[in-house]
């Protein structure tokens, strides 16, 4: 029993240890891009000798390749989960669309631009990569949301691929640009707001105290 114990608690270090190898990559790609972070710099950040992370990982494409997998298998369980326990569809969506509006405007950590640096090598798959399924996972947990919303009568009957199609790549694109130009803060927000604008009924945009003017979205006692 105690060798069994042992073992647990040495799978539990380990996979403890390739969490933070990950948390401290992603602050280097996120700064660098893909193609000038080393496994000498990650050994440097996470303070692990090259045998320590040599043990976990073989190369920074291994490393990589885990974050962006990690992105959307994550949103994915959370929103399939809240939608499992009824929890409204308008809430899902309040959470989801603050924590793109929070990462939109984290310009110093975004990852969008060693993504595009890693795929733009010519010699991996546009069809078949991490990216690409990225992609799809996100699609079908939005898709998913979408029809949830419409079937509660939360959200308008809308084309949810078209909706999603419009969130990614605005938000993508946003990420992108962040780390080229000065972006204006009220850019995220301008985006939430025409999403929410084409998705909430006007049941729920009354109940719930949305106001969709012209030029501003506004809820009761708050402005964005």
């Amino acid at each position: 029993m105690s060798q069994i114990k042992r073992g647990d608690n040495m799978s539990l270090k380990g996979e403890k240890t390739k969490r933070d190898i990950r948390e401290k990559a992603y602050q280097l790609f996120a700064k660098k891009g893909f193609k000038e972070v080393t496994m000498k710099d990650i050994c440097e950040l996470t303070g692990l000798s090259r045998g320590g992370l040599y043990r976990h990982y073989e190369s920074t494409e291994q490393i990589f390749l885990e974050i962006v997998n990690a992105f959307s298998d994550r949103q994915k369980s959370e929103v399939f989960t809240k939608i499992k326990q009824h929890i409204p569809a308008t809430t899902i969506l309040e959470e989801l669309l603050s924590r793109y509006t929070s990462e939109m405007i984290d310009y110093e950590n975004s990852f969008s631009l060693a993504i595009c640096e890693y795929y733009s090598n010519s010699t991996i798959s546009k069809e078949d990569n991490a990216v690409k399924k990225q992609y799809e996972i996100s699609k079908s947990t939005w898709i998913e949301l979408i029809n949830y919303g419409i079937s509660t009568k939360e959200f308008n009957c809308v084309n949810p691929e078209s909706i999603f199609n419009v969130i990614i790549f605005a938000y993508q694109g946003v990420r992108m640009y962040s780390k080229l130009m000065k972006m204006d803060n009220d850019i995220p927000a301008q985006i939430t707001y025409e999403i929410k604008r084409l998705l909430l009924s006007e049941e729920i945009q009354h109940e719930n105290g949305y106001c969709f003017g012209k030029t501003n979205f506004r809820t009761k006692g708050k402005s964005t």
